[in-house]
């Protein structure tokens, strides 16, 4: 039985990753803060607690494992320096690097994020082969990603270590202890009146990504990167979809791309003064483009399944109300 670690083990992603990998008959070393706690009991699941940033921690994480699987990230969008991402993101990711080399693992899979490519439009969206387009070229996060991807690519060359990059999409589902990108989905639940961006992303099941994580260990070619996509969605079609589901039909109201941009400048010049906020300039654009991609070369090499969004919020939707959250 191959044993694999997974760092970040109590995020969104990651739980979902576990579940998969012991469906599949992995053992699995989730890797967590000590200030954290696992949300499995399963058997072939054991944690262990230390920190991404410490080398030997990481050191000691990855004895013994023929495989991991590196979700650990800073994905705040608060945060208004760079120093986090870079701590965590590409330090981070460093530790991962040594780690893999000095153990020999066989087979690195770094979760990365879809904005290190260019996004396209519905009709043409983006894929692997485009480079990182602004407004994501300023955004901390998705430049701390790039770094990071574009070492772990170099890193291993020529080592004996197989290296598969994942890029997922906006995530949504079930098992979102921590409540990160399901926020889309709770601060609509109940509401009568809903204000809405004029962008749209691309959205994937977290069990589709998941899967496509999984199959990458044995199908995903060394040194290269897989778009984890599935529906481009307006802001305003994924909450027709979520109506739907809910049975609660919100009145929208789509707001102005230039009101968000008045307000980013705004939170830009409080983020100047040292305020970690959400809203700047940068985060603002962001959520007034059409962010769309494509999921071919995932679906074709890694089977990468492309579940029904509504499906997803369906379920999402589900586990929050049975979590009472």
């Amino acid at each position: 039985m191959s044993r694999v670690l997974v760092t970040g083990a109590n995020g969104f992603l990651a739980c979902n990753t576990i579940n998969e990998l012991i469906s599949k008959g992995y053992s699995v070393r989730g890797m967590l803060r000590k200030t954290a706690r696992l949300h499995s009991g399963h058997a072939n699941l054991t944690p262990f607690y230390g920190n991404i940033t410490e080398e030997k921690d990481v050191m000691e994480a990855a004895r013994g494992c023929e495989i991991i699987i590196h979700i650990a990230a800073a994905t705040g969008q608060s945060v208004a320096g760079y120093h986090i991402y870079e701590k965590v993101n590409v330090g981070g990711t460093r530790n991962i690097i040594t780690a893999s080399l000095e153990h020999k693992v066989r087979k690195v899979i770094y979760v990365s994020t879809a904005n290190t490519f260019g996004y396209g439009t519905k009709s043409r969206p983006g894929d692997e082969t485009l480079p990182m387009k602004y407004p994501f070229t300023r955004s901390g996060y998705a430049v701390s990603k790039s770094e990071a991807q574009s070492n772990v690519l170099d890193a291993f060359k020529g080592t004996g270590t197989s290296v598969t990059v994942v890029n997922p999409t906006f995530m949504t589902g079930p098992n979102d202890f921590k409540i990160s990108s399901n926020r889309i989905i709770l601060r609509a639940l109940g509401k009568k009146v809903l204000f809405i961006p004029p962008g749209g992303k691309n959205f994937i099941h977290v069990k589709d990504a998941a899967t496509g994580i999984c199959n990458a260990i044995e199908s995903g070619k060394n040194g290269e990167c897989y778009l984890l996509a599935n529906e481009n969605l307006t802001f305003r079609d994924f909450y027709i979809k979520m109506a739907e589901v809910t049975g609660k039909k919100p009145f929208m109201v789509t707001i102005p791309k230039y009101l968000l941009l008045l307000a980013g400048c705004a939170g830009s010049m409080i983020r100047y003064f040292g305020v970690d906020t959400a809203v700047s300039y940068t985060n603002m654009q962001i959520l007034s483009i059409g962010n769309y991609y494509s999921a071919d070369k995932a679906v074709k090499n890694l089977r990468l399944p492309q579940t029904p969004i509504k499906i997803a919020i369906e379920e999402a939707v589900s586990w929050f109300l049975k979590e009472d959250r």
